[in-house]
C-alpha cells in the first residue's frame, strides 16, 4: 500500500459556502432546460409527483450523509465511508467512481457552454469557448479553498436570484390570470389527460431526469473536510440545501405547468435542440412581454453551467486527493501546495475535463449526450453507496453499545430512510434507459453509453477485492469512533 500522507486540507469553508457549493452543483441546465421536457412528457402533475418522490429520496440520502459527515468529516466522504463501514474494496471503487463522475460532468458542462455561446457568437468554433472556460474554472480552483468558496458563492447567487425573480414573475402572472379568467389558469391542469400525460411510463422517465437534476447535493459531504465547524455547519447546510433545492424545482415546475401548456412543442424542443431561446424560463418571460428574455436567460444559464462545472472540479479534485492521502491512489496526488490546494489532483481532473475538446473531431451533440449518459449513472452509484454505508454504520454503532444521543447529528426514520432511498435509487439506476430494451430493435449503442459505468464499477470493486483479499467488515469489528477535529 502506498504511503499515507500527513498533510491536511485547511478548514476554511463555512455554512454559507457549503450551501452554495451544493446548490451550484445541483441547479443547472437540468432546471433551466430539462424542466420543460419533463412537463411535456409527463404533464404538470406527473412532473411534480416525480420530482417530489425523488425529493423524498434525496432527503433521506442527505440526512444519512449528514450523520456520516458530522461524525467523521472527510473530503474522502463516500470513499472513506464505504471503506470504513462496508468493505475496503467497495470504498475504493466508490472513490474512483465519484472522481470520474464529476470530472466527466465538468467536461459535459463545458460542452454545454458551446451551445450557449453560439447564441452570441455563432461563427466561433465551440471548442474555443470550452477551452477558455476550462481555464477559468481551473484558475478558480487553483485559489485557496476560501477563495474558491467565495467565487462559488457569487456564481451560485446569480442563478438563485434569477430563479427567485422567475418565481415572483410567475406568481404575479398566475394571480393576474385568476383575476381575469380563472378558467385559463385551470386549463393546463385539466385539459384531457394533462395532469399525468403519458401515464406511469412517462413518470418513470421523468424520475430519472429528476434524479440527474438533483445530483450535486451530496457535494456537502466532500466539502465537510474543509468546513470550519462541521458538527454545526453540516447539519445546518443539509437542511437548508434540501429545502431550497426542492422548493426551487417544485415551485418552478408548478409555475411552468400552470402557465404553459404541456402540449406546447417548445417545451420538448428546448431539451432536444439545446436552444436557450426555447427554455421554459424564456418562454414565460416572453409571455410577460419581456423581449430581452432570451439574452438574459442565456447569461443566467451560462453562469449556472460554470457554477456546476466549478463545483464539480472542486469535488472531484478533493476526492482524488483524499484517496491518494490514504494510499488508494498514486501518492503524487496527495501533495498540497503552500495554500493547501491539491494542485496535482487538480491537473489530473482538468485533463479528464478536457474531453470537452472532442467536439473538434466529433459532433457537439454526440459528445454532449455521450458525456451526459456516462456521468448520470455514476451519480446514482454514489447515492447507493451513501445509503449502504449509513445503514451499516448505524447498525454497528448500536450493536457496539454506543449512545445515539452522542451522535453530532442523527438521521431521522432509521432504518426506513436509507432502505427506501436504496430501493428507489436501485430502481432508477437499472431503469435509466429502459427504452433501449423495449423498441422493435435493441438499442445497443444506447445501452452501452448508459450502463457502461456499472460493469466498470463492478470490475474496479471486485478486482481490488480479489487482489487485496478484502472482506466485508463485520459490525463488531467496525471502527465507529468519531473523528477528532484539530484546529489549523
Amino acid at each position: 500500500m502506498a504511503e499515507i500522507s500527513t498533510q491536511h486540507l485547511e478548514r476554511k469553508l463555512n455554512a454559507r459556502h457549503l450551501n452554495m457549493i451544493a446548490i451550484g452543483g445541483s441547479i443547472g441546465t437540468g432546471l433551466f432546460l430539462a424542466s420543460g421536457s419533463t412537463i411535456a412528457n409527463a404533464g404538470p402533475g406527473g412532473a411534480l409527483l416525480a420530482y417530489a418522490l425523488i425529493g423524498v429520496m434525496i432527503y433521506f440520502l442527505m440526512t444519512s450523509l449528514g450523520e456520516l459527515a458530522t461524525h467523521y468529516p472527510s473530503s474522502g466522504a463516500f470513499f472513506t465511508y464505504g471503506s470504513k463501514y462496508v468493505d475496503e474494496s467497495f470504498g475504493f471503487a466508490l472513490g474512483w467512481n465519484y472522481w470520474y463522475n464529476w470530472a466527466i460532468t465538468v467536461a459535459f458542462e463545458l460542452v454545454a457552454v458551446q451551445f450557449i455561446m453560439k447564441f452570441w457568437f455563432p461563427d466561433v468554433a465551440g471548442v474555443v469557448w470550452s477551452v477558455i472556460f476550462l481555464a477559468v474554472i481551473f484558475a478558480i480552483n487553483a485559489l485557496s479553498v476560501k477563495g474558491f468558496g467565495e467565487a462559488e458563492f457569487y456564481f451560485s447567487l446569480v442563478k438563485v436570484v434569477a430563479i427567485i425573480a422567475f418565481i415572483v414573475l410567475g406568481i404575479f402572472m398566475i394571480f393576474n390570470i385568476m383575476t381575469t379568467d380563472i378558467a385559463q389558469l385551470k386549463h393546463n391542469w385539466t385539459y384531457l389527460d394533462a395532469p399525468f400525460a403519458g401515464g406511469l411510463q412517462a413518470m418513470i422517465g421523468v424520475a430519472m431526469i429528476a434524479g440527474f437534476s438533483f445530483q450535486g447535493t451530496e457535494m456537502v459531504g466532500v466539502a465537510a473536510g474543509e468546513s470550519e465547524n462541521p458538527e454545526k455547519t453540516i447539519p445546518l447546510a443539509i437542511k437548508q440545501i434540501f429545502w431550497r433545492i426542492l422548493l426551487f424545482y417544485i415551485v418552478c415546475i408548478f409555475i411552468i405547468g400552470t402557465l404553459i401548456s404541456y402540449k406546447d412543442p417548445m417545451l420538448l424542443a428546448a431539451a432536444e435542440t439545446n436552444n436557450v431561446a426555447l427554455s421554459p424560463f424564456t418562454l414565460l418571460y416572453e409571455k410577460a412581454g419581456l423581449a430581452f428574455a432570451a439574452g438574459v436567460m442565456n447569461a443566467v444559464i451560462l453562469t449556472a453551467v460554470l457554477s456546476a462545472g466549478n463545483s464539480g472540479m472542486y469535488s472531484s479534485t478533493r476526492m482524488l486527493w483524499s484517496m491518494a492521502s490514504e494510499g488508494r491512489a498514486p501518492k503524487i496526488f496527495a501533495k498540497l501546495d503552500h495554500r493547501g490546494v491539491p494542485m496535482n489532483a487538480l491537473y489530473a481532473t482538468a485533463a479528464i475535463a478536457a474531453l470537452c475538446t472532442l467536439t473538434y473531431f466529433i459532433s457537439e451533440k454526440d459528445v454532449y449526450f455521450w458525456l451526459l449518459n456516462m456521468s448520470g449513472m455514476c451519480g446514482f452509484i454514489v447515492w447507493l453507496g451513501i445509503a449502504v454505508s449509513h445503514y451499516r454504520f448505524r447498525k454497528a454503532y448500536i450493536l457496539q453499545g454506543n449512545d445515539l444521543n452522542q451522535l453530532r447529528y442523527r438521521a431521522k426514520l432509521f432504518p426506513f430512510g436509507p432502505l427506501f432511498a436504496f430501493a428507489l435509487c436501485l430502481f432508477i439506476t437499472l431503469g435509466q434507459n429502459y427504452q433501449a430494451f423495449v423498441g422493435e430493435t435493441i438499442d445497443w449503442k444506447g445501452i452501452v453509453a448508459t450502463y457502461i459505468t456499472i460493469p466498470l464499477f463492478l470490475a474496479v470493486w471486485l478486482g481490488y477485492k480479489y487482489k487485496n483479499k478484502t472482506k466485508v467488515i463485520s459490525y463488531q469489528d467496525m471502527d465507529v469512533q468519531p473523528l477528532k477535529l484539530t484546529k489549523d
